[in-house]
């Protein structure tokens, strides 16, 4: 029989959830996941993923993303749920989540066309938070602490 390992002894557990339009998903994962979250013994960068619809309606000074103040706005969005295995690695993952993510340029930002880098110039200016690692002005996410049973 193998040995039991008392709950005091394991370290808390936690849930990332957070919810973004699909074509930003992928670029907040991998910063997540570069904090470290989507672990488990033997796999990394696990998680799981729905498609919902937000609502939402920016008021007063907001700067949204998407939308405009005083207008209700409905967009599929999706959920994403990661497991860390710390307080520490939670708190890494949201500011991940949260923090300017330095823009890269290497040897292949030359190999880009006059095209594709006006195309980058134009997201940049039309959106107010172009070197996020999530688009939202607030971004939209909460942490669960995982009970041991």
């Amino acid at each position: 029989m193998g040995a039991l390992v008392s709950r005091a002894s394991r370290p808390a557990r936690y849930t990332l959830v957070f919810h973004a339009e699909p074509q930003f998903v992928d670029t907040v994962k991998q910063a997540v996941f570069a904090a470290g979250a989507g672990r488990y013994p033997n796999y990394s960068e696990c998680c799981w993923t729905a498609t919902g619809t937000g609502q939402f309606r920016p008021v007063g000074a907001a700067n949204p993303h998407t939308g405009a103040v005083g207008v209700l706005e409905k967009i599929e969005e999706l959920r994403v749920e990661m497991l860390c295995d710390s307080e520490e690695t939670a708190r890494k993952a949201v500011e991940a989540l949260k923090r300017q993510v330095p823009l890269v340029y290497n040897s292949q930002w030359e190999a880009l066309t006059i095209t594709a880098i006006m195309v980058i110039c134009q997201w940049a200016s039309a959106n107010s938070n172009p070197n996020r690692a999530h688009p939202y002005e607030e971004p939209s996410y909460a942490v669960y602490k995982l009970e041991d049973f």
